[in-house]
């Protein structure tokens, strides 16, 4: 039986089952999940006691349907809106973010190395879609004012008596369909504020595991303010997940020069280092347990032995007593191994330094203090640790940027900061994904990451076309949605760095990825069937459906609904190869490919020169071929029919 086109997004409900049914297929019995079985599997066995850990909220069954209900929409391009359409793999998506998860998942999956989103921060003002499970795409067209009957985007008011679970629903799915597109060794950071803090936790522990969940960054988003009831709201955070910690390297910065100047101010001909206390205080007896390599006697210049904090100073003592653990509150930095190798090459200072008795305050004893030498030119390749306190880019900051940009936007992140979270990954080439894109500092961000290093980093942003409602007349006259300031922000940052390379004359530069393919959801091309129980609907539906296509459809849009919907990348290169007999589009992503016509009758010449074989996809319209042609050509390629 010939195969049909895919007439909507992945089915997440179906993969997963499919995904479990090959590692457990024991727990599968007439096509259904045994549940005691697949616990048993998992280690879990029945607990007598009722009591456990759950996490609900008024909503929860909706938001899980809404994760399994597959959307019937499409992306269609918008050339007219983009740079360099054709050669760019930036990529900017006009739609409400949730569906256009869905649309990502066959394409993406396990694609996207990091996400930034800066969600809503529900202080009551911010607007919170109502997402709508059963037709989202329906009620997207009609919030953003799309349909005839459209409603205006609306806040979430704190007076709701579903707060903080409408925004938990709407959190929910968008944050389990985003793991689903993270590669193993990928990662998320979710911008938010003190109302919701404790909820993106929980939901975020339920979603990637709370083993993966890598820390919580305060940020210094404002100083000075003298705003708020009782504090002054200077801080909001961004949580790290990884979606599997064991597949991350440790994040390392370079050392900047600030950084640099301050520590390493001792200048010997060996270079530039600092001196720092060898011994590390406050594991207390957890010391011998978690690094007892970290524990052992060091001999002094006099000839006496010291072990943190200062146990005991005996004037001889044996090799294999040297290195016998001792119960104590501290370690040294490192390994008996890694001492005796610094301690080889002269990285050791002791200082003896006076300090009072714990016995009695009156008397006084000397003590040897153990320093290392840390030297500049070894750090330079090690780097440093990032602290999870950022207070370098404040929110002015992203003012200041935008203004010069002449871009009206207020509450945006500043691009250096998303430029800063970038910098932990340690690679320059990958797929970074916004879904909250806002005015668009994460495109800018990695724009300016590309142009700096030189790195092929590339951008998938979403934002919904919200209304702009506060903008002075003279920019609503340019901009009517918060969509069209994002994509000319894109564009105006483009035009600088190309601008600041000509200046330059930058020709190592001319690789560079500066420009954005601009994609909008709508609904889908293909006619789809509405359940009906009216006889007279039902006639008016057939006849309808004579024609699989709506009316009025450009082929370039059914050939990009069949490129996500199969699963290839938005990115890939279509190209007209014939247009006699028929008119037949190649559609290659890297090293797959297929063929596609849309005309209303097949002449099988144009095969001739294709090469057809089993595991090449062949799609056309189902009318278009005759049932002996069909059969034919099933047997000669992958024919899918629309």
């Amino acid at each position: 039986m010939v195969e049909k086109i895919n007439l909507e997004s992945g089915n997440i409900l179906e993969e997963n089952i499919s995904k479990l049914r090959q590692i457990f297929p024991n727990v599968f019995s007439e096509g259904k999940i045994d549940f005691d079985k697949l616990k048993e599997n998992l280690g879990v066995f029945k607990n007598t006691s009722e009591d456990k850990y759950t996490f609900s909220w008024a909503g929860r069954m909706d938001s899980i349907k809404n994760i399994q209900t597959p959307t019937h929409g499409t992306l269609i391009p918008q050339k007219d809106e983009s740079i360099n359409f054709d050669e760019t793999e930036n990529i900017f998506i006009e739609g409400e973010n949730l569906e256009v998860l869905k649309l990502l998942q066959k394409t993406y999956s396990n694609k996207i190395k990091m996400i930034y989103i800066d969600p809503p921060y529900n202080t009551g003002n911010d607007f919170i879609y109502k997402d709508d499970f059963k037709d989202n795409l329906d009620n997207y067209l009609q919030q953003t004012g799309q349909k005839k009957e459209g409603i205006k985007l609306t806040s979430n008011p704190e007076t709701s008596g579903r707060f903080h679970s409408d925004w938990i629903s709407f959190m929910y799915p968008r944050l389990f369909l985003a793991r689903e597109l993270l590669k193993d060794d990928g990662l998320i950071f979710i911008s938010i504020g003190q109302q919701e803090l404790s909820n993106i936790i929980t939901i975020t522990n339920e979603i990637f595991g709370e083993e993966n969940r890598l820390g919580l960054i305060s940020r210094l988003m404002k100083s000075g303010s003298n705003k708020g009831r009782f504090f002054s709201p200077n801080i909001d955070y961004i949580l790290v997940f990884s979606k599997n910690i064991q597949m991350i390297d440790e994040f390392r910065l370079p050392l900047e020069q600030e950084y640099i100047d301050k520590n390493y101010t001792e200048i010997q001909k060996d270079g530039p280092l600092k001196g720092e206390k060898y011994c590390v205080k406050g594991l207390y007896q957890a010391s011998l347990e978690i690094r007892p390599n970290q524990r052992y006697w060091i001999q002094c210049p006099d000839g006496s032995f010291v072990i943190p904090p200062g146990k005991t100073y005996p004037k001889k003592i044996n090799d294999a007593e040297k290195i016998k653990p001792v119960t104590g509150d501290g370690v040294w930095r490192w390994s008996y191994e890694r001492y005796l190798k610094e301690s080889h090459e002269g990285n050791f200072v002791f200082k003896k330094t006076k300090t009072s008795s714990l016995v009695d305050q009156n008397r006084t004893k000397s003590i040897w203090n153990v320093y290392t030498k840390i030297w500049l030119k070894n750090r330079l390749d090690e780097g440093r640790v990032p602290t999870d306190l950022i207070t370098k880019f404040e929110n002015r900051h992203s003012h200041a940027e935008l203004k010069k940009l002449n871009i009206p936007f207020d509450y945006a992140k500043p691009s250096e900061l998303i430029s800063y979270l970038i910098s932990f990954i340690n690679s320059n080439n990958f797929i970074m994904l916004d879904f909250f894109a806002g005015s668009s500092s994460t495109a800018h961000a990695v724009l300016n990451a590309n142009n700096n290093d030189g790195g092929t980093r590339k951008f998938i942003c979403v934002q919904i076309p919200e209304k702009c409602i506060d903008l002075s007349q003279t920019y609503k006259n340019k901009f009517d949605t918060i969509t069209d300031i994002s994509k000319e922000r894109i564009r105006r940052v483009i035009k600088k760095i190309n601008d600041e390379n000509k200046q330059q004359k930058l020709n190592s530069k001319q690789n560079q990825d500066l420009g954005f393919k601009v994609f909008k959801l709508t609904k889908s091309n293909y006619k789809i069937w509405d359940n009906v129980n009216d006889e007279t609907k039902l006639k008016e539906q057939l006849k309808l459906f004579e024609e699989p296509l709506v009316e009025n459809y450009k082929d370039i849009d059914v050939i990009y609904e069949i490129i996500i919907k199969e699963g290839y990348s938005l990115n890939s290169e279509i190209t007209k190869i014939s247009e006699k007999p028929n008119k037949i589009y190649k559609v290659t992503d890297d090293e797959f490919f297929f063929f596609v016509t849309l005309d209303e009758k097949l002449d099988e010449k144009s095969l001739d020169t294709l090469n057809l074989t089993k595991n090449i996809m062949f799609v056309c319209l189902d009318s278009a071929i005759s049932d002996s042609q069909k059969t034919n050509l099933d047997k000669l390629c992958k024919l899918r029919t629309i």
